[in-house]
C-alpha cells in the first residue's frame, strides 16, 4: 500500500476543486485499513474518508490522512420467500450496483439510478430520488470504528435515518469507515411510478407495462436532461436540501406565493421545492466568472473550471440569504463542506 504526501484531490471530487491532502491512501482491503490505522506515523492524524467525492465541497487543503474507499464485491447474503439480502463493498460505484441489481431482478433501488457516489456513502446521506430512499431498503452495514479498530454492525434503526441524514452525518461523523452495506431487495417488484416525471418518460418511451430496467431508463433519461455530467462540468448534484416547514408557515408563504411547489410530509409539515425557491429568486442560470447556478436545474451549483471551493461556498451563502429574505425560508446545504 502506497501512502502519498501532499497529494492533489482534484480527481477525487466531482466539483473539480484542486486542493491537496497531507497524506492519501487507497483502501482496497480491511487488512490494509487496519495496518495503516495502527501505524504510529498516522495514528494521530485527522482522518477523512472519501468515496465517490460526489457530495463534498473542498474549501481548503486537507490537513489529514485521506482514505479513499475502494472496497469491492457484491454478494447475496441470504434470501427468503419475498426478498434477497444483497451486500456490496463500500467502495462499489452506486449506479453500477443499481444496474447489477436490475440485471439480476433485485427490486427496490431502480428509482435511484444514476445517483453519483459510492455504496458506502448511500446510508450516510440516506440518498433518495423519485419517491424512494435508502432507508426503505436498508438492512444493515458493517463499519470499522477508527478510534478502537473494532468492526460494528448497524441495523436500520441504529442509523437514525432522516431526510438526507443519518447518525454518520451527526453524532458519529468521521468515526466509521463503512466496509459493506446490505439491502433488502424484493423478488416481486412493487414499481414506484408515482412521480409524474417518471410516468411522462414512460409514456414517451411507449411503455405500458414497465420493468425494473424501464423504470431505471426513465430515471436516467430524466436526470440526464436536468443535471450536468460531472465529468464535463464540475458539480455535486443537488447542493441544497428541500426544506421541510410547518404548515402554518407554509400557508403564510402561500398567501403571497400561491404557486409555490410543495409536497406533504405528514399532517403538520410539508416539503418545499428548493429549486423553485432558488429559480424564483433569480439565481437559475446565473454565472459568475467561471462558476454559477446550472441553467437547467437551480439546485445545482457548477464549476466551469478553475473555481475555488470558497467561491462556490460564498455563492451558496448568497443564495441562502436571498431566499430567506424573499420567502422567510432558510435553505440548508446538502453537501459536506470541508
Amino acid at each position: 500500500m502506497t501512502i502519498l504526501e501532499n497529494h492533489s484531490l482534484l480527481n477525487y471530487n466531482t466539483f473539480g476543486i484542486d486542493v491537496s491532502a497531507k497524506y492519501f491512501a487507497t483502501i482496497d482491503s480491511v487488512e490494509n485499513l487496519t495496518t495503516l490505522l495502527n501505524n504510529t506515523t498516522y495514528k494521530t492524524e485527522n482522518k477523512l474518508i472519501l468515496g465517490g467525492g460526489s457530495n463534498v465541497l473542498f474549501t481548503k487543503n486537507q490537513n489529514a490522512l485521506v482514505l479513499l474507499n475502494q472496497l469491492k464485491g457484491i454478494k447475496v447474503e441470504s434470501e427468503d420467500v419475498d426478498n434477497w439480502i444483497v451486500s456490496a463493498g463500500g467502495g462499489e460505484n452506486w449506479h453500477s450496483f443499481v444496474l447489477h441489481c436490475i440485471k439480476n431482478n433485485y427490486a427496490g433501488i431502480e428509482n435511484m439510478s444514476l445517483i453519483p457516489g459510492s455504496v458506502g456513502a448511500s446510508p450516510i446521506q440516506n440518498i433518495g430520488a423519485y419517491g424512494t430512499e435508502v432507508k426503505d431498503v436498508f438492512e444493515w452495514l458493517d463499519a470499522y470504528h477508527i478510534p478502537t479498530g473494532e468492526t460494528h454492525r448497524f441495523s436500520n434503526s441504529d442509523c437514525k435515518f432522516g431526510y438526507r441524514e443519518s447518525v454518520f452525518k451527526n453524532k458519529l461523523k468521521g468515526e466509521y469507515f463503512i466496509l459493506k452495506v446490505a439491502y433488502r431487495l424484493a423478488k416481486k417488484p412493487d414499481l414506484n411510478t408515482s412521480y409524474g416525471a417518471i410516468n411522462k418518460a414512460l409514456e414517451e418511451m411507449k411503455i405500458t407495462k414497465p420493468t425494473l430496467k424501464n423504470i431505471s431508463d426513465a430515471v436516467i433519461s430524466i436526470r440526464e436532461s436536468k443535471l450536468p455530467d460531472p465529468k464535463k462540468i464540475g458539480n455535486s448534484g443537488s447542493f441544497f436540501k428541500n426544506p421541510i416547514i410547518d404548515n402554518t408557515t407554509l400557508n403564510q408563504v402561500k398567501e403571497n406565493y400561491p404557486e409555490l411547489t410543495t409536497y406533504p410530509v405528514n399532517k403538520t409539515h410539508s416539503k418545499v421545492a428548493a429549486g423553485w425557491l432558488i429559480d424564483q429568486a433569480g439565481w437559475k442560470g446565473k454565472t459568475i466568472n467561471n462558476y454559477g447556478v446550472h441553467k437547467n436545474q437551480a439546485l445545482v451549483l457548477v464549476n466551469y473550471g478553475g473555481a475555488t471551493g470558497k467561491e462556490i461556498y460564498d455563492l451558496s451563502s448568497n443564495i441562502i440569504q436571498s431566499v430567506k429574505e424573499k420567502y422567510g425560508i432558510e435553505l440548508e446545504r446538502e453537501v459536506n463542506v470541508l
